[in-house]
């Protein structure tokens, strides 16, 4: 039996859900609280809270990368001898096994993934892992579409037949040196690809992977070889043309706004491109798909728009405030951010300031630490940030009264770690 330490990790879950498809016996723990990540997962396997008697003689461990050795759990197995794999050996062993597809990128890559993984399970089957805690296998599929991590570099691990690249960016500031450091890092993971790159060329760092290898650029500029042209959006959507290779391929619409969301399309696209398969089956699929969790999720409540978006990168946020005020041109945009890890911040703390003064009011959350230590980032805090908003304001996590005063807005709720107690607060104080 496999026994999943972190098992609620976004990648984890995923990843358990898969074993569990092939057969595998699994088991997990985590921190006892309720996430996103496991709502299907808790119908399949057991999921306790960490304990060292959940570790027996008989279990195959696999280690989240988010605990490292003082975990109890893992501490009790090291003392038991199990075998430890970590989450990126394991998923290598999966993409052994089957056609391998995988997309990375430092923004886009799990909306990616999920979008790939619709089309293609509707048209042929396929496997998938997907970094919102949705996973599938069946053993008789040929191909299996991969969410791949540039964190620590994990995803040198894995050996694919194609590799999409949604761009490059500064990002995981705590491992990466600078922006040089994680182009090496993504010209390694290219490299690794047995087939063909598909990169988004607009992205002057694409353009720097130099690697022996079949790239295929899509983008919005004219020289790349996959192109969106005569993009528009409306309240239901978008539609645009797509040529490739200089000859107009087809007319595609999604339901989605913003040109971030055209750009994950056209990586789609051009898989299913170099696959030939059926370019009005592809369209068909494209149209009905309904986003990733997390991202851009909507919910009317009264005269309120909430969305609830993993969002953590200003760039992400950016892209998310865009095409909030696409969609909803005539609503005003409340943002709810919570910024994730005190390395970033520090990092982007300008960049935070500049995208956030997009929306028309911003309450900021205390800094989500993830792995990291407040004691080492001194004076690093929400306040900085609140301190330098046009309109700004902090808020706490457990009480959305100030959120209460607003009618006929969209509420932005902002943060990879999620925010589902405020939102739960805000919805059940507007209804009483």
């Amino acid at each position: 039996m496999y026994h999943f330490i972190g098992i609620a990790g976004s990648g984890m879950s995923s990843l358990a859900l898969i074993m569990h498809n092939l057969g595998f016996k699994v088991k997990g723990s985590d921190i006892g609280k309720d996430f996103f990540t496991t709502e299907e997962l808790k119908k399949h396997v057991k999921i306790t809270k960490f304990d060292e008697k959940n570790i027996t003689k008989d279990l195959i461990i696999i280690q989240g990368n988010a605990f490292n050795d003082n975990n109890v759990e893992v501490k009790k197995a090291k003392e038991l001898g199990l075998k430890i794999c970590s989450y990126q050996d394991m998923v290598a062993k999966l993409t052994k096994m089957f056609e391998t597809i995988s997309i990375s990128g430092c923004h886009g890559k799990t909306t990616t993934t999920a979008m790939l993984s619709h089309v293609l399970k509707n048209i042929s089957g396929t496997n998938y892992l997907i970094g919102d805690g949705t996973g599938y296998a069946n053993k008789e599929n040929k191909t299996f579409v991969l969410e791949a991590c540039e964190y620590k570099r994990h995803f040198l691990a894995y050996k694919q037949k194609y590799a999409i690249i949604t761009n490059i960016d500064l990002d995981h500031i705590d491992y990466y040196k600078d922006i040089n450091d994680v182009i090496d890092a993504y010209r390694s993971f290219a490299s690794n690809t047995e087939k063909t790159i598909i990169a988004y060329g607009d992205d002057p760092y694409t353009r720097k992977l130099n690697v022996n290898k079949d790239i295929l650029f899509y983008g919005l500029e004219k020289n790349n070889d996959v192109i969106a042209k005569n993009i528009k959006y409306d309240s239901k959507g978008t539609t645009f043309d797509v040529d490739i290779n200089n000859k107009f391929y087809n007319k595609f619409f999604i339901k989605f706004t913003g040109q971030h969301m055209v750009l994950n399309s056209l990586a789609v696209i051009s898989l299913c491109y170099l696959e030939k398969m059926d370019k009005n089956k592809v369209k068909h699929e494209l149209s009905t798909f309904l986003g990733a969790k997390r991202r851009f999720s909507e919910e009317k409540v009264n005269s309120n728009i909430i969305i609830d978006d993993y969002a953590h990168h200003p760039k992400e946020i950016e892209a998310t405030i865009e095409a909030a005020k696409l969609k909803y041109s005539h609503k005003k945009i409340i943002t709810i951010f919570q910024p994730h890890t005190f390395s970033r911040t520090k990092m982007f703390i300008n960049e935070f300031i500049e995208v956030l003064n997009k929306s028309d009011m911003t309450y900021v959350l205390d800094i989500h630490p993830s792995r990291e230590k407040p004691e080492d980032f001194p004076n690093i805090n929400s306040k900085l940030i609140i301190s330098k908003l046009n309109k700004g304001f902090y808020i706490n996590k457990n009480n959305a009264d100030d959120l209460l005063k607003y009618n006929n807005v969209v509420l932005l709720f902002l943060s990879p770690n999620s925010l589902k107690e405020l939102i739960d607060d805000y919805k059940n104080k507007i209804n009483s």
